[in-house]
């Protein structure tokens, strides 16, 4: 293990967490958008995404064995990726929208808002955790450097 890779992992987090709270603006930027894709002839509404998170040094198992001295130490956490969610979207009655079925129901985003900014609080707290923890890596450097002198 270097020196640096306390810095490391926490900077790899800061890069998750800043695309969560990317990914989060989208979504409630499209909280009501009603035509993002067309598909089979006809307008689908904004479908909510999600980050994928995923421990960058393997599983929990391997990472407790590294730390039992049993294997290479865990490297923090990476993107697994950007998925759709796949649930149903939001049924509006307006039967004065030009988006309106038959019926006067407008189909709309599967966004929540009150999720969103949940998701968006724990994103902000995780970054400004990984914050503190870079900056006390830093200084713990720092005062080495300083001893050393």
């Amino acid at each position: 293990m270097s020196m640096f890779t306390g810095m490391n992992i926490s900077s790899e987090a800061l890069s998750a967490q800043r695309l969560r709270m990317d990914v989060i603006s989208s979504n409630i930027a499209n909280a009501d958008t009603t035509r993002d894709t067309y598909v089979n002839g006809k307008w689908q509404p904004y479908r909510r995404k999600e980050v994928v998170l995923a421990a960058g040094g393997g599983s929990f198992a391997s990472i407790f064995r590294s730390k039992l001295g049993m294997q290479g130490a865990g490297s923090g956490v990476q993107v697994a990726g950007i998925v759709e969610d796949n649930s149903n979207f939001k049924k509006e009655y307006n039967p004065d929208d030009p988006d309106a079925d038959a019926n006067g129901y407008v189909t709309k985003p599967n966004v929540d808002l009150l999720t969103e900014m949940t998701g968006m609080i724990s994103a902000t707290r995780s970054y400004e955790a990984n914050v503190t923890a870079l900056n006390a890596s830093k200084a713990m450097l720092m005062k080495t450097l300083e001893l050393g002198q």
